[in-house]
Protein backbone atom coordinates (compact mmCIF):
# COMPACT_ATOMS: atom_id res chain seq x y z
CA UNK A 1 0.00 0.00 0.00
CA UNK A 2 1.14 3.51 -0.96
CA UNK A 3 0.27 6.57 0.90
CA UNK A 4 0.81 10.05 -0.17
CA UNK A 5 -0.92 13.84 1.40
CA UNK A 6 -1.53 16.36 -1.41
CA UNK A 7 -0.97 19.59 -0.30
CA UNK A 8 -3.62 21.20 1.67
CA UNK A 9 -3.37 22.73 5.26
CA UNK A 10 -1.05 22.03 7.38
CA UNK A 11 -1.17 18.17 7.32
CA UNK A 12 -2.47 17.89 3.91
CA UNK A 13 -5.14 15.26 2.43
CA UNK A 14 -4.34 11.83 2.81
CA UNK A 15 -5.15 9.91 -0.37
CA UNK A 16 -4.30 6.35 -1.16
CA UNK A 17 -1.45 5.93 -4.33
CA UNK A 18 -1.58 3.22 -7.24
CA UNK A 19 1.42 0.78 -7.44
CA UNK A 20 2.69 2.63 -10.47
CA UNK A 21 2.50 6.11 -8.92
CA UNK A 22 -0.47 7.28 -11.74
CA UNK A 23 -3.80 7.51 -9.72
CA UNK A 24 -4.81 8.22 -6.45
CA UNK A 25 -7.94 7.84 -4.31
CA UNK A 26 -9.28 10.30 -1.70
CA UNK A 27 -9.27 8.95 1.70
CA UNK A 28 -10.55 11.31 3.56
CA UNK A 29 -14.02 9.21 4.53
CA UNK A 30 -11.41 6.91 6.28
CA UNK A 31 -8.94 9.47 8.40
CA UNK A 32 -8.30 12.99 7.28
CA UNK A 33 -4.73 12.82 7.41
CA UNK A 34 -1.75 10.47 7.74
CA UNK A 35 -1.47 11.19 11.22
CA UNK A 36 -4.99 10.37 11.89
CA UNK A 37 -4.88 7.25 10.25
CA UNK A 38 -1.67 6.44 11.96
CA UNK A 39 -3.26 7.48 15.56
CA UNK A 40 -6.04 4.69 14.88
CA UNK A 41 -3.58 2.30 13.24
CA UNK A 42 -5.63 -1.44 13.92
CA UNK A 43 -8.87 0.08 12.24
CA UNK A 44 -7.75 2.42 9.83
CA UNK A 45 -4.90 0.06 7.82
CA UNK A 46 -7.30 -2.41 7.04
CA UNK A 47 -9.99 0.42 5.26
CA UNK A 48 -7.00 2.06 3.61
CA UNK A 49 -6.17 -1.60 2.10
CA UNK A 50 -9.30 -2.41 0.75
CA UNK A 51 -9.59 1.26 -0.95
CA UNK A 52 -6.10 0.43 -2.28
CA UNK A 53 -6.95 -2.52 -3.48
CA UNK A 54 -10.27 -1.16 -5.47
CA UNK A 55 -8.14 1.48 -6.92
CA UNK A 56 -6.10 -0.85 -8.68
CA UNK A 57 -9.32 -2.55 -9.87
CA UNK A 58 -10.16 0.87 -11.12
CA UNK A 59 -13.41 0.52 -8.93
CA UNK A 60 -13.02 3.67 -6.82
CA UNK A 61 -13.44 7.49 -8.37
CA UNK A 62 -9.89 8.56 -9.04
CA UNK A 63 -7.55 10.76 -10.29
CA UNK A 64 -3.97 11.89 -11.48
CA UNK A 65 -1.03 11.63 -9.49
CA UNK A 66 0.94 14.66 -9.83
CA UNK A 67 4.20 14.34 -7.33
CA UNK A 68 4.46 18.06 -7.10
CA UNK A 69 1.20 18.28 -5.14
CA UNK A 70 2.27 15.91 -2.85
CA UNK A 71 3.21 17.24 0.63
CA UNK A 72 5.28 15.31 2.43
CA UNK A 73 4.11 12.07 3.60
CA UNK A 74 3.61 13.51 6.69
CA UNK A 75 4.30 17.57 6.50
CA UNK A 76 4.66 17.67 10.35
CA UNK A 77 5.86 15.42 12.94
CA UNK A 78 5.47 15.07 16.28
CA UNK A 79 9.34 13.64 16.37
CA UNK A 80 11.74 13.58 13.58
CA UNK A 81 14.60 11.31 15.33
CA UNK A 82 17.93 10.93 12.60
CA UNK A 83 20.12 8.18 13.22
CA UNK A 84 23.87 7.41 11.37
CA UNK A 85 23.44 3.88 10.28
CA UNK A 86 25.76 3.56 7.87
CA UNK A 87 29.31 3.92 10.25
CA UNK A 88 31.55 3.72 7.27
CA UNK A 89 29.87 7.78 6.48
CA UNK A 90 30.31 8.97 9.74
CA UNK A 91 33.97 7.57 9.95
CA UNK A 92 34.65 9.62 6.27
CA UNK A 93 33.08 12.71 7.60
CA UNK A 94 34.69 13.02 10.68
CA UNK A 95 37.89 12.24 8.60
CA UNK A 96 37.17 15.09 7.09
CA UNK A 97 36.99 17.42 10.17
CA UNK A 98 39.78 15.82 11.59
CA UNK A 99 37.86 14.21 14.58
CA UNK A 100 38.07 11.32 16.25
CA UNK A 101 36.43 8.24 15.47
CA UNK A 102 35.37 6.38 18.82
CA UNK A 103 34.77 2.45 18.78
CA UNK A 104 32.02 2.78 20.30
CA UNK A 105 30.55 4.13 17.05
CA UNK A 106 30.28 0.55 15.57
CA UNK A 107 28.43 -0.72 18.39
CA UNK A 108 25.81 2.17 19.96
CA UNK A 109 23.84 4.12 17.37
CA UNK A 110 24.38 8.14 16.54
CA UNK A 111 21.03 9.86 16.73
CA UNK A 112 19.91 13.53 16.79
CA UNK A 113 16.51 14.88 17.19
CA UNK A 114 15.82 17.10 13.98
CA UNK A 115 12.92 19.92 13.97
CA UNK A 116 10.02 18.38 12.95
CA UNK A 117 7.42 21.30 13.21
CA UNK A 118 7.63 21.68 9.44
CA UNK A 119 9.08 19.86 6.25
CA UNK A 120 9.69 20.56 2.90
CA UNK A 121 7.68 19.28 0.20
CA UNK A 122 9.39 16.97 -1.82
CA UNK A 123 9.80 19.16 -5.04
CA UNK A 124 9.55 22.52 -3.07
CA UNK A 125 13.02 24.54 -3.31
CA UNK A 126 15.84 24.54 -0.81
CA UNK A 127 15.71 27.89 0.60
CA UNK A 128 19.66 28.88 1.22
CA UNK A 129 20.17 32.42 2.81
CA UNK A 130 23.96 32.18 2.71
CA UNK A 131 25.78 29.79 0.36
CA UNK A 132 28.67 29.99 2.28
CA UNK A 133 26.77 27.73 5.20
CA UNK A 134 28.09 24.86 2.90
CA UNK A 135 24.73 23.87 2.10
CA UNK A 136 25.05 20.06 1.31
CA UNK A 137 22.51 17.14 0.80
CA UNK A 138 21.89 13.85 2.53
CA UNK A 139 19.87 11.04 0.96
CA UNK A 140 18.22 8.53 3.44
CA UNK A 141 15.88 6.05 3.79
CA UNK A 142 13.43 6.91 6.75
CA UNK A 143 10.69 5.09 8.41
CA UNK A 144 7.21 6.42 10.21
CA UNK A 145 6.40 4.29 13.60
CA UNK A 146 3.30 3.70 15.15
CA UNK A 147 3.51 3.61 18.85
CA UNK A 148 6.34 2.00 20.28
CA UNK A 149 6.60 1.67 24.36
CA UNK A 150 9.33 2.41 26.33
CA UNK A 151 12.36 0.15 26.41
CA UNK A 152 10.89 -1.96 23.40
CA UNK A 153 13.21 -4.59 21.82
CA UNK A 154 14.43 -4.77 18.54
CA UNK A 155 11.80 -7.29 17.51
CA UNK A 156 8.96 -5.30 19.15
CA UNK A 157 10.36 -2.00 17.46
CA UNK A 158 10.09 -3.69 13.95
CA UNK A 159 6.57 -5.02 14.64
CA UNK A 160 5.64 -0.97 15.11
CA UNK A 161 7.33 0.04 11.53
CA UNK A 162 3.97 1.56 9.56
CA UNK A 163 5.51 2.92 6.41
CA UNK A 164 9.11 3.67 5.14
CA UNK A 165 9.87 6.66 2.71
CA UNK A 166 13.00 8.65 1.10
CA UNK A 167 14.70 11.61 2.80
CA UNK A 168 16.74 14.43 1.70
CA UNK A 169 17.90 15.66 4.91
CA UNK A 170 19.36 19.35 3.94
CA UNK A 171 22.81 19.88 6.23
CA UNK A 172 24.37 23.41 6.44
CA UNK A 173 28.08 21.46 6.43
CA UNK A 174 29.48 24.96 7.25
CA UNK A 175 27.71 25.90 10.33
CA UNK A 176 28.31 22.01 11.86
CA UNK A 177 31.27 22.43 13.28
CA UNK A 178 31.26 25.17 15.92
CA UNK A 179 27.73 24.24 16.93
CA UNK A 180 29.11 20.36 17.91
CA UNK A 181 32.18 22.67 19.69
CA UNK A 182 29.16 23.49 21.87
CA UNK A 183 28.61 19.92 23.06
CA UNK A 184 25.09 20.33 22.64
CA UNK A 185 24.17 18.90 19.21
CA UNK A 186 23.08 20.16 15.93
CA UNK A 187 20.49 23.26 15.79
CA UNK A 188 21.18 25.81 13.29
CA UNK A 189 22.52 23.77 11.16
CA UNK A 190 19.87 21.19 10.23
CA UNK A 191 17.06 23.14 8.48
CA UNK A 192 13.99 21.29 7.21
CA UNK A 193 14.19 18.38 5.47
CA UNK A 194 11.78 16.97 2.43
CA UNK A 195 10.85 13.44 2.32
CA UNK A 196 9.77 11.27 -0.59
CA UNK A 197 5.88 11.88 -2.39
CA UNK A 198 5.14 8.57 -1.26
CA UNK A 199 5.47 5.83 1.69
CA UNK A 200 5.13 2.50 1.50
CA UNK A 201 3.88 -0.19 3.72
CA UNK A 202 6.80 -2.72 4.35
CA UNK A 203 5.15 -5.35 2.45
CA UNK A 204 4.53 -3.70 -0.05
CA UNK A 205 8.48 -3.37 -0.94
CA UNK A 206 8.64 -7.45 -1.00
CA UNK A 207 12.22 -8.99 -0.67
CA UNK A 208 13.73 -5.31 -1.07
CA UNK A 209 12.71 -5.13 2.80
CA UNK A 210 13.67 -7.34 5.16
CA UNK A 211 15.07 -7.51 8.88
CA UNK A 212 14.78 -3.80 9.24
CA UNK A 213 16.84 -2.82 6.20
CA UNK A 214 15.19 -1.37 2.89
CA UNK A 215 17.54 -3.13 -0.28
CA UNK A 216 18.21 -1.21 -3.44
CA UNK A 217 20.28 1.35 -4.81
CA UNK A 218 19.41 4.91 -3.79
CA UNK A 219 20.22 7.40 -6.92
CA UNK A 220 21.39 10.70 -6.37
CA UNK A 221 22.10 13.36 -9.11
CA UNK A 222 22.85 16.60 -8.80
CA UNK A 223 22.12 18.97 -12.18
CA UNK A 224 20.89 16.05 -13.55
CA UNK A 225 24.62 14.00 -13.63
CA UNK A 226 24.59 10.89 -11.09
CA UNK A 227 26.32 11.40 -8.06
CA UNK A 228 25.62 8.30 -6.10
CA UNK A 229 24.23 4.58 -6.24
CA UNK A 230 24.66 3.43 -3.22
CA UNK A 231 22.51 0.47 -2.52
CA UNK A 232 20.71 1.06 1.08
CA UNK A 233 21.01 -2.19 2.60
CA UNK A 234 24.50 -2.78 1.95
CA UNK A 235 27.16 -1.63 5.21
CA UNK A 236 23.72 -0.29 7.42
CA UNK A 237 25.38 -1.26 10.72
CA UNK A 238 22.00 -0.63 12.46
CA UNK A 239 19.01 -1.75 11.20
CA UNK A 240 15.69 0.45 11.77
CA UNK A 241 15.00 -1.98 14.40
CA UNK A 242 17.78 -1.31 16.42
CA UNK A 243 17.85 2.10 15.83
CA UNK A 244 13.82 2.50 16.86
CA UNK A 245 15.30 0.83 20.39
CA UNK A 246 17.67 2.61 21.05
CA UNK A 247 15.84 5.93 20.45
CA UNK A 248 12.98 4.21 23.02
CA UNK A 249 15.65 3.29 25.72
CA UNK A 250 14.26 6.07 27.99
CA UNK A 251 11.34 7.48 26.55
CA UNK A 252 8.55 6.15 24.38
CA UNK A 253 7.97 6.95 20.86
CA UNK A 254 4.05 8.23 19.65
CA UNK A 255 2.51 7.23 16.15
CA UNK A 256 3.71 9.07 13.39
CA UNK A 257 7.44 9.32 14.92
CA UNK A 258 9.77 9.21 12.21
CA UNK A 259 13.06 7.86 12.98
CA UNK A 260 16.05 8.16 9.69
CA UNK A 261 18.96 5.71 8.49
CA UNK A 262 21.16 8.56 8.53
CA UNK A 263 23.54 9.10 5.02
CA UNK A 264 23.47 6.00 2.59
CA UNK A 265 26.82 4.68 2.35
CA UNK A 266 28.97 1.51 0.76
CA UNK A 267 32.63 1.04 1.15
CA UNK A 268 34.61 0.20 -2.20
CA UNK A 269 35.30 -3.21 -2.49
CA UNK A 270 39.14 -3.14 -1.15
CA UNK A 271 37.48 -1.93 2.19
CA UNK A 272 38.33 1.89 1.52
CA UNK A 273 35.86 5.07 0.44
CA UNK A 274 34.70 3.98 -2.90
CA UNK A 275 34.84 5.39 -5.89
CA UNK A 276 32.42 8.07 -7.99
CA UNK A 277 29.55 6.86 -10.32
CA UNK A 278 31.73 7.90 -13.55
CA UNK A 279 34.86 5.77 -12.05
CA UNK A 280 32.68 2.24 -11.91
CA UNK A 281 32.06 2.87 -8.10
CA UNK A 282 28.73 3.95 -6.51
CA UNK A 283 29.41 6.97 -5.52
CA UNK A 284 28.08 9.09 -2.45
CA UNK A 285 25.06 9.90 -1.07
CA UNK A 286 26.45 13.72 0.12
CA UNK A 287 28.79 15.92 -0.91
CA UNK A 288 30.41 15.99 2.51
CA UNK A 289 31.79 12.32 1.52
CA UNK A 290 32.68 13.17 -1.90
CA UNK A 291 34.83 15.88 -0.25
CA UNK A 292 36.55 14.23 1.97
CA UNK A 293 37.57 11.04 -0.76
CA UNK A 294 39.06 14.29 -2.56
CA UNK A 295 40.63 15.64 0.11
CA UNK A 296 42.19 12.32 0.61
CA UNK A 297 42.97 11.22 -2.70
CA UNK A 298 44.31 14.92 -3.52
CA UNK A 299 44.97 16.93 -0.48
CA UNK A 300 41.79 18.92 -0.76
CA UNK A 301 38.41 18.99 -1.94
CA UNK A 302 37.47 20.37 -5.61
CA UNK A 303 33.79 19.74 -5.83
CA UNK A 304 31.67 23.07 -4.46
CA UNK A 305 28.82 22.51 -1.94
CA UNK A 306 25.21 23.43 -3.20
CA UNK A 307 24.53 26.84 -5.00
CA UNK A 308 21.76 28.83 -5.61
CA UNK A 309 20.29 27.22 -8.96
CA UNK A 310 21.66 23.65 -8.48
CA UNK A 311 19.06 21.15 -8.78
CA UNK A 312 18.88 17.69 -5.75
CA UNK A 313 17.06 14.36 -7.23
CA UNK A 314 17.00 11.22 -4.83
CA UNK A 315 14.96 8.19 -5.48
CA UNK A 316 14.65 4.83 -5.78
CA UNK A 317 13.42 2.10 -8.59
CA UNK A 318 12.05 -1.53 -8.50
CA UNK A 319 14.01 -3.88 -10.65
CA UNK A 320 11.69 -2.85 -13.91
CA UNK A 321 12.83 0.28 -13.12
CA UNK A 322 9.92 1.58 -11.67
CA UNK A 323 9.90 4.46 -8.95
CA UNK A 324 9.02 3.01 -6.00
CA UNK A 325 8.30 6.30 -3.59
CA UNK A 326 8.33 8.63 -6.35
CA UNK A 327 11.49 11.41 -6.50
CA UNK A 328 12.76 13.83 -4.66
CA UNK A 329 13.63 17.09 -6.52
CA UNK A 330 14.68 20.31 -5.21
CA UNK A 331 16.11 22.98 -6.63
CA UNK A 332 18.18 25.52 -4.20
CA UNK A 333 17.09 28.66 -3.98
CA UNK A 334 17.86 32.37 -1.94
CA UNK A 335 15.94 32.61 0.85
Amino acid sequence: MKLASLKGGRDGRLVVVSNDLAWFADAGAIAPTLQAALDDWTRVEPLLRGLAESLEHGAVPRERFHEHDAASPLPRAYQWADGSAYVNHVALVRKARAADMPESFWTDPLMYQGGSDGFLAPRDPIPLKDEAWGCDMEAEVAVVTGDVPMGATREEALDAIRLVMLVNDVSLRNLIPAELAKNFGFFQSKPASAFSPVAVTPDALGEAWKDGKLSGALEVELNGKPLGRADAGVDMTFDFGTLIAHAAKTRALGAGSIVGSGTVSNRGPDGGPGKPVDQGGVGYSCLAELRTVETLAHGAASTPFLKHGDVVRIEMRDGRRHTVFGAIEQEVRPA
